[in-house]
């Protein structure tokens, strides 16, 4: 290792003890900013495409890390860690940014229809991206002691993250295994990635992996089997087994046990995986915000003392000044009153509503990545439809541009809690992590504003061809649904909603009794009702593999394990970016 006294993240995945940073070394620098910026612009640029094509985003902390190894630990002998850290953060931050593509997307697909009548221009998105993005970083800034130090939690991606810059800059024996490690792991990702019968990279390949090795009649419909997916392994390896025994009670009960049942008593009228999505969506999300906020509140006295803490003399000076958060905030929701209310035609009280409860959400969403590895951000934008749906009845634009603000606060929080994770076990300033956050928010919205155009005019929105942006679908959807009040829900989603609001409840409450062991995680059982069922086995799969390895090999699996996943978690990543890059400049064609 560059620093043999830096303990390696593979020592210790859930980071019970921060990394140290050399006091020598300098993270902050011009070729760190500027390499930065340049990575931040490439992810903004790539990211829509994968979003709209994939239905989600994969882990980009990696690929910025990869990005950032290239452009300085290639050119610069002294290139270290933490310099990268700060370029794989603003890929981060510009990932973040570009996911909101799939907002652009809904207001197009509402404008095709006939629903709106308003178009949302290249430069009204850049702005109202920027602001939005820039309120979420600051909003998310206190909550670093709260989620990373105090409670600890995993944040799997930014551990993956971690352990890819310190195999970068890695050396003697136990650094050159554990490159080795990631080094193979990510190439077998890559591998089967490439193979995969969704990637139609190798049209003449002797062999292609099926995408999804289905449970039967119903698992095909409803996406419910064995994704081929070595990215959700690693997440699975990383987690821990609660919570992806968790996820898989949720899937199984969401994916196997309701459809027919649904379907049968009127729930659904068809048995397709979007509508049972749509009627299971209520219960989940009532979950995952109920047990969010009920953990909240089980610890209101460590979230005080958080804010205590950071508001008085003693704070660090690696800590990013919390009067900077407070002014910041105050004039960023001032900024994103007068352009919504100018430009969207978004009533002042609309505006502060939404972002109260954005607040709300915002945290609910980071307990939930922090615990499964999987951002919430399009149901907590879908929960914050369904509260003005009833606040705003009827009225289509506000809504989606309510949801909008909760979508961008919270990828934004979501990515700078999965940086401060990636810090925290190397040892980065908190402070500089920010910066690089809050430099590349603009740069990310640039790139997608800039690129967005051109893919919905080359490739179209929507539909059977094209790119289908099934997020975008769903956020469009609930929106026409939404118009008419919670009235308009599938029959009997409000009631579910309410068993899986005191399910959350109860859950979180025996979570702090010495029944946790037993006790399902509200955050992983939600989740897994919501993600594609297949993605959840392969991750429970993964926590299988890893618990066997630890038993059997607890040695080796200290040493390699989370190299290996988080080789999983990056090979896939790496691809599943370079193909729309490479796609984009003409150097490679998709197969039919």
């Amino acid at each position: 290792m560059a620093n043999p006294t830096q303990a390696s993240p593979a020592l210790d995945p859930h980071g019970n003890a921060p990394g140290v940073k050399p006091a020598h070394i300098k993270e902050f620098t011009v070729r760190s900013v500027v390499v930065a910026i340049i990575v931040a612009a490439i992810i903004g640029g790539s990211y829509p495409y994968i979003v709209m094509k994939l239905g989600f985003g994969p882990n980009i902390s990696v690929v910025s890390a990869f990005f950032g190894f290239l452009a300085l630990g290639l050119v610069f002998k002294d290139y270290n860690r933490w310099e990268n850290n700060i370029v794989q953060t603003a890929g981060t931050s510009a990932g973040q940014t570009a996911f909101l593509c799939v907002l652009m997307a809904a207001f197009d697909m509402l404008a095709q229809d006939g629903t709106l009548n308003f178009h949302l221009s290249s430069v009204q998105a850049f702005i109202w991206l920027t602001i939005s993005g820039l309120l979420g970083v600051l909003l998310a800034v206190p909550m670093r002691q709260h989620f990373i130090v105090d409670e600890k939690l995993t944040f799997a991606d930014g551990v993956a993250a971690a352990e890819t810059l310190v195999v970068l800059d890695s050396r003697g024996s136990d650094g050159t295994a554990a490159a080795r490690s990631m080094g193979l792991g990510t190439l077998f990702s890559a591998l089967v990635m490439t193979l995969r019968e969704d990637a139609r990279v190798i049209a003449a390949a002797w062999y292609r992996i099926p995408e999804l090795f289905a449970f039967g009649d119903l698992g095909a419909k409803m996406n419910f089997g064995m994704s081929w997916s070595l990215l959700s392994l690693g997440s699975g390896m990383l987690v821990g087994m609660r919570v992806n025994t968790s996820m898989m009670i949720g899937t199984l009960i969401s994916w196997s046990v309701l459809p027919p049942l649904l379907l049968q008593y009127g729930g659904i009228d068809e048995l397709v995986r979007k509508k049972v999505l749509l009627w299971v969506m209520w219960p989940a999300t009532g979950m995952l915000v109920a047990g969010g906020l009920t953990a909240l509140f089980l610890r209101w006295s460590v979230m005080v003392a958080t804010f205590k803490n950071l508001s008085g003399k003693s704070i660090r000076s690696d800590e990013f000044p919390m009067q900077w958060v407070i002014g910041g905030s105050v004039a960023l929701t001032v900024v994103l009153v007068i352009f919504q209310k100018i430009s969207l035609h978004m009533p002042i009280w609309m505006t502060l509503v939404a972002t109260g409860f954005s607040l709300i959400l915002m945290l609910v969403s980071l307990r939930v990545l922090g615990e499964t590895n999987w951002g919430p951000i399009s149901s907590m934008s879908n929960m914050m439809q369904a509260i003005f749906g009833v606040l705003a009845p009827g009225q289509v634009l506000p809504n989606l541009t309510a949801s909008g603000i909760t979508g961008s606060i919270a990828a934004q929080s979501e990515g700078l809690m999965q940086d401060y994770k990636t810090g925290y076990l190397i040892g980065s300033t908190p402070k500089y992590l920010t910066y690089a956050q809050l430099i590349a928010v603009p740069v990310g919205a640039a790139a997608v504003s800039y690129v967005y155009p051109l893919l919905r005019d080359t490739y179209g929105i929507g539909g059977e061809h094209g790119l289908s942006s099934p997020t975008s679908t769903r956020w469009a959807g609930f929106a026409k649904l939404l118009s008419g009040g919670l009235s308009a829900l599938p029959h009997g989603a409000v009631e579910a909603l309410m068993v899986g609001t005191a399910l959350g409840i109860l859950f979180t409450l025996l979570e702090n009794t010495k029944l946790k062991k037993w006790t399902p995680s509200p955050a992983g059982f939600g989740i897994g009702m919501l993600v594609p069922g297949s993605a959840i086995v392969a991750m429970f799969v993964g926590g299988l593999v890893g618990e066997a390895w630890k038993k059997l090999a607890p040695k080796n699996a200290e040493l390699h394990m989370t190299p290996v996943a988080s080789g999983f978690i990056a090979g896939e990543a790496i691809v599943a970016v370079l193909i729309p890059i490479l796609v984009t400049l003409h150097l490679l064609k998709l197969q039919p």
